[in-house]
Parts: structure tokens; C-alpha cells; sequence
């Protein structure tokens, strides 16, 4: 799962309550000053939004759009300081966007809907059959997006139920300032030690929103909320400079004092308020379509998925004649790495299937080589329970980019890590790094980090469309066994095809459990029984659909649109090598799969004069 996916969620979730800038006065460090600052910041995020509004009195024309485009990317990464800082910009209208946190107060909230409202307003008014293919796609990037951010703000209101937002929001405002080597070390710290000193603020106005939430959300919160509290106290600490330990110790006091008092409050406060996970039909077909941007709606996928499911059961029937499937997936699993070697197996496949990608010619790797392979953040295990891709920041691609792999723990039951290790075999592990890194997320990720302009680039990263990102790695995995990767593997070749099962059932799962009530038992059928997955992989699977909406459908729908894509040009252009259809479709970042063939058309038709 590209982590982009998931970071771009956390920019329009703010909400709050009255009151809040008092109790932000009374936690910071410097209280007066702090203070101000708060309210300087929210000046100018009003100002952006009103100076939009008054702009959209005339009518603009198509060159206006570039203006309009960077104004709504910069405004909506002020509306998230911490996406902002992911993304690799740093300072908007003067405010250094690293040294403060997502304004989750009641105004901060209006802020967002008056500029959302009027971007609506503003691009209703552009004269769309004007406009070339790619602003088309650039508009269709921002109107998902406007209507994604209302439909949180006014009806889903996540904000009020789900507090590893705000878990994650700590966790994830922290981490990139101390990877992400942007500055010196001291300036990096400089913002790490004013975001902790904003901690008990941003947990106090936290508290302050949640009205209720799923037990399954609290208990992540919880088990997050100690990962943050370990990489402060520890992490961290070990790796503030000497001259600054001081004042980072002052203020990751308050903040860990924050946090333990969050996670009792948790416990005892808002695990008496339950409610519901499931977004119900209504809710969910109005979060697909804005979300996804495919053709056809949830009921449209779910038949398409449950078709799928039966074809690939036959076609794995046929893989594994004159045996049994379930008697080879059960040989197969016996082929696995150890606890201790899990994470070195997985470095060793990304060195063996850079060499295949490059000699198979599948297609263009990128110049940079920034990919580093580390371990899973511990705040965000809750979602990535195997591993993620991290990418460089789109504003600042010469950083590090970041292939996550998720420790299996020691402590574990024995049964429990037998189980994590037969899903992920030596077979399973490999595709799992074609996936996530080479030349799947992380490829994808480095080409859409050329885009120019920057501003194009960054929109189409912040906001990137997931069928595209996640179909990309399912259709390029899929590419890479049909050129030959591992001499063919029959093997290899059933493992992805259980895999491919595991991604029909993913959109299976998310329709079904949002909108038709699936009851656990019956999800946990389908996963085991159905799609041959370890009770390990399906129990993380049953957790992770209930954590989140609509994202577990891009792989399947994605691969389809890839699928689809690659006939349309290949029947366009028959000279169209692989190696150039792959490099001309990443080159364009990642819109909507609905914009592609217009713009990979013209493209090709520019390539043939």
C-alpha cells in the first residue's frame, strides 16, 4: 500500500469545538507567544480563502487554471502542516508550516469549507472543452477532491469518531522532520521540539471532538498511541543533538504526559461511547465515487469481483492439476524465512528483482537511488501490519524514499508467527517487494516526482487517484511473471494467483461490510476458505477493512483500468513496446484512470509527428 494513499486522508479531517484556543494557551510552552501565533496562522489561512472567493467573480480562462490549481494544492497543504511537510513544503505565506500542527479547532474547520466551497464555485466556472488533456485531468484531481473534503466535513465527520487521526496525525508530524534529512539536523529538531510543544493542545482539542467511536478504532488508537510515545521518549530523544537536549526534554515531558493521558481517556473515557465502523450504503457510494473515480458504482464492482473470484479459483484448479490447490499452497508454505531473517529475506528480493527489471527491459528505471528499507514506524502498525511504501517528498524527491517492513514479534504465539510466515513465504515475500517497491510503488512514485510543473507534480501525489497507485503494482506484478521472473515459476505464478484472490476478496470485503452488513464470520469464510489466506493474514485483513473505507476496492478496480489501458494504446499504437507504454503512462503522476487514455493518446499521437 503506498502510505500516500493513507497521508493524503489526513488533510481535510479537522474539526473541533469552542474553547479550544484558551486550552492551547494554557499547554504550550511559550503560552503568550504560542499563542499568538495560532491566531496569526489562522489569519492567513481565512485571508487565502476569502481572496479565493473574491477572485471567483469572473469568469476565468484556461490560463487562469494554473493559478487556481497551485492556490488550492498550497492552501489545502496549509490546511495540513503536517501533509505539508510529507510533501516537502515547508513554508506558506511565511508560516512555517514544520513547527506547527493540523488546526483541528471548530475554525479552522469553517476555514476549509468556505475555501472548499468556493474552489466549487471557481472551477464551475472554467470553460472545460477548452482545456487541454491535462488540465481536464487536473480538474478532475481537485473536484474529487473538494467534494471528498465536504462529505468528510458535513456528513462523514471522522473526526468525531476516529481518534487514530489524531494518534497518527502526532506520529506522522514527527517522523518525517527526523528521517527526512530536508535541513540541518538542528533546524529538523527546531520543528520537532515546536511540534511537541503543540501535542497537548492538538489531544486536548481531540478530546474535545470525539463524541464516540468503534471499540476497533479505540484499540488501534491505544496501540498506535504507545508507538508514539516510544519513538519520543526513545528514538528521538537518543537522536536530538547534545545542545538542544534541553529544551527537547522540556517539551517532549508535556507531550508524553499528553499522550499517557490521551491513552487513559481512551480507555476509560471513550471506550464508554461506542458506535458504529460501517459508513452504511449511502455514505459509501458517495466516498467510492469521489475516492476511486471508476466507471460504475459499488454494486457494479461487487459483481464484477465476485465473477473475478470465480475465474481465478479455475484458473488455479488448472495451475495445480492433477493435485489439489489447497495441498500445493500448503507446499508452498512451507517454503519461509525466519522471524529474525524476515527483514533481510525482504532487502535481498528488492537487489534480486532490480537486477530482473533492468534486464528484462519492462521499463525505464528511474536515475535517483534514494530507496532504503527500514522498519515499520510503530504509530502506523496498526494499518500496515506487513508492510508500505513511503515516498520521497514530490517538492523534495532527492530524499529518502522508504520501503516499510513490519517486524514480526518475538512475543508472538508460536501458532500466530507460523501462521505470518506461511502467508508470507519466500514466494509471497517476493511479490510483496515487487509491490511495494521494485518496480512497483516505488518506480511509480519516482517517475510521478518528474512531473513538472511542481505544482502538477505535488497535486498529483497529495491527491493521487488509488486505482491508479495500487493498480499499477497488482498490473506490473503481473508483468513481471509473464516476462519470466524467477524462470517462470509455477510456484511463483500460484502464489500470485492466490494473491489475486486476496484482492478480489479485498473489494468483496469492503462492499459487503460497509453496505450490506457481512457479519465477521462470514468475512473471515470468504478470506480462509475462499481465498485460501492464513487465519493471521485474514484476521489483519478483517481489522484493516474496518479501519478504513474505499481503499481496499483500488487494487482490483485499479489492475482492471491498467489492464484495459494498456489494449486501448497497444490497438492505438501496435509498435508500442512495453518498455514505452509503462514509461509514457508513470510519466504522467497519478490522475484518475478515467483521464488516461485522453492523455496517453495524445501523447502517442504527439510522439508520431
Amino acid at each position: 500500500m503506498d502510505v500516500y494513499n493513507y497521508f493524503r486522508w489526513l488533510g481535510g479531517q479537522n474539526g473541533g469545538t469552542k474553547g479550544t484556543q484558551k486550552q492551547a494557551a494554557v499547554y504550550m510552552g511559550t503560552h503568550h507567544e504560542e499563542y499568538n501565533s495560532s491566531l496569526m496562522i489562522r489569519f492567513f489561512f481565512l485571508l487565502t480563502a476569502l481572496t479565493f472567493l473574491a477572485g471567483c467573480s469572473k469568469n476565468p480562462t484556461p490560463l487562469d487554471f494554473a493559478s487556481t490549481a497551485e492556490t488550492f494544492l498550497n492552501t489545502t497543504l496549509s490546511f495540513s502542516p503536517v501533509t505539508a511537510t510529507a510533501a516537502g513544503y515547508h513554508t506558506h505565506k511565511g508560516v512555517p508550516l514544520d513547527q506547527v500542527l493540523d488546526d483541528m479547532s471548530e475554525q479552522g474547520l469553517n476555514n476549509q469549507r468556505v475555501f472548499y466551497i468556493a474552489t466549487r464555485t471557481q472551477l464551475a466556472k472554467f470553460p472545460i472543452d477548452l482545456m487541454d488533456a491535462a488540465a481536464k485531468a487536473d480538474i478532475a484531481i481537485i473536484r474529487n477532491q473538494v467534494e471528498l473534503a465536504m462529505l468528510e466535513l458535513d456528513e462523514i465527520k471522522a473526526y468525531k469518531h476516529n481518534p487514530t487521526i489524531y494518534v497518527e496525525l502526532v506520529g506522522n508530524a514527527l517522523f518525517p522532520l527526523h528521517v527526512l534529512e530536508f535541513a540541518p539536523k538542528e533546524k529538523r529538531f527546531e520543528s520537532i521540539i515546536a511540534r511537541l510543544e503543540k501535542v497537548p493542545a492538538l489531544l486536548s482539542q481531540a478530546k474535545d471532538n470525539l463524541t464516540s467511536s468503534p471499540e476497533i478504532w479505540n484499540q488501534v488508537a491505544r496501540e498506535e498511541n504507545e508507538g508514539n510515545i516510544s519513538l519520543i521518549d526513545v528514538e528521538l530523544r537518543n537522536a536530538c543533538p547534545a545542545a538542544m537536549r534541553a529544551n527537547f526534554d522540556k517539551a517532549a515531558a508535556l507531550a508524553i504526559a499528553a499522550l499517557k493521558d490521551f491513552q487513559k481517556y481512551l480507555e476509560t473515557d471513550l471506550s464508554k461511547k461506542t458506535s458504529d465502523w460501517r459508513l452504511g450504503p449511502t455514505l459509501y457510494a458517495k466516498k467510492f465515487r469521489y475516492s476511486l473515480a471508476v466507471e460504475g458504482g459499488p454494486g457494479t464492482a461487487l459483481t464484477e469481483a465476485e465473477t473475478a473470484f470465480r475465474t481465478i479459483h479455475n484458473e488455479m484448479a488448472l495451475l495445480a492439476a492433477p493435485g489439489k490447490v489447497k495441498t500445493k499452497l500448503d507446499q508452498i508454505a512451507q517454503r519461509q524465512t525466519t522471524v529474525e531473517r524476515f527483514f533481510d529475506t525482504a532487502k535481498a528480493d528488492l537487489a534480486q528483482t532490480r537486477a530482473f527489471v533492468k534486464s528484462a527491459n519492462l521499463l525505464p528505471l528511474p536515475p535517483r537511488d534514494n530507496l532504503q528499507v527500514i522498519a515499520t514506524p510503530e504509530f502506523m502498525r496498526g494499518i500496515y501490519s506487513v508492510g508500505g511504501f513511503n515516498s520521497a517528498p514530490p517538492l523534495e524527491p532527492q530524499l529518502g524514499a522508504y520501503y516499510w517492513i513490519t517486524p514480526i514479534p518475538n512475543n508472538w504465539p508460536a501458532a500466530r508467527i507460523q501462521s505470518k510466515l506461511r502467508e508470507y513465504n519466500n514466494y509471497a515475500l517476493k511479490l510483496l517487494t515487487i509491490h511495494e517497491a521494485m518496480p512497483g510503488h516505488y518506480v511509480q512514485q519516482e517517475f510521478a516526482n518528474n512531473v513538472e510543473p511542481k505544482w502538477r507534480r505535488a497535486l498529483r501525489s497529495v491527491y493521487s487517484n488509488g486505482p491508479y497507485v495500487e493498480g499499477w503494482a497488482v498490473y506490473i506484478t503481473e508483468q513481471m511473471l509473464d516476462a519470466g521472473y524467477l524462470d517462470k515459476s509455477p510456484e511463483l505464478r500460484l502464489t500470485f494467483l492466490k494473491q489475486q484472490l486476496r484482492m478480489i476478496a479485498n473489494t468483496i470485503l469492503d462492499i459487503r461490510l460497509h453496505t450490506l452488513a457481512m457479519p465477521d464470520s462470514e468475512a473471515m469464510t470468504l478470506m480462509i476458505d475462499g481465498a485460501f489466506q492464513e487465519r493471521e493474514e485474514a484476521s489483519g485483513k478483517l481489522r484493516r477493512a474496518k479501519l478504513s473505507s474505499c481503499q481496499l476496492p483500488t487494487y482490483f478496480l485499479g489492475y482492471k483500468e491498467w489492464k484495459k489501458l494498456n489494449k486501448q494504446l497497444t490497438s492505438v499504437d501496435r509498435q508500442m513496446l512495453p518498455a514505452a507504454f509503462h514509461g509514457k503512462a508513470l510519466a504522467l503522476g497519478a490522475v484518475p484512470m478515467t483521464e488516461m487514455f485522453n492523455l496517453m493518446n495524445d501523447r502517442t499521437q504527439e510522439a508520431s509527428k
